[in-house]
């Protein structure tokens, strides 16, 4: 049985201690916010923040977050208030929209540690997460947004 905390709400989870973080949050939890994208943590899909970082589910096994904070996009904001998905909707980044549960929690990594980040340091931050439809300009639009209403 491990234990931690998912979105303010504490778990215990029975399942092999090798099982990645993002197939206990889908099935054993009940949230499928977080996407299963490639499996081998390369896209960003399945992004989440585990005590204040990104990091990717399918590549973080369940022992590995036994005591500590897990944040799914669920847990972003209960009433979708955050500053990112509001500009997320207002620059209308989503096309499929499949990528952007962890596009919004790799931001939201971004926008905590540095609230006012420049367009170069956008694009750095958020390099290694995919979107398979190639919104790009709207993704770095939506987090100048969220960085200026924030």
């Amino acid at each position: 049985m491990v234990s931690f905390t998912v979105n303010d709400k504490r778990v215990s989870v029975e399942a092999d201690a090798k099982t990645p973080l993002l197939w206990v949050i889908r099935d054993h939890v009940g949230l499928t916010g977080t996407k299963y994208g490639c499996g081998a943590g390369l896209c960003g899909a399945c992004t989440v923040h585990v005590d204040g970082i990104a990091v990717r589910a399918c590549s973080v096994d369940l022992a590995s977050v036994e005591g500590k904070k897990v944040v799914t996009i669920e847990g972003l904001s209960q009433t979708s208030s955050h500053p990112l998905q509001k500009a997320w909707i207002a620059e209308e980044v989503p096309q499929c929209g499949y990528c952007q549960s962890g596009q919004i929690m790799k931001a939201a990594e971004l926008l905590r540690t540095n609230p006012r980040p420049s367009r170069a340091q956008i694009i750095e931050h958020m390099d290694d997460n995919i979107c398979r439809c190639g919104t790009y300009h709207r993704i770095i639009a939506a987090i100048e947004r969220a960085s200026r209403e924030a």
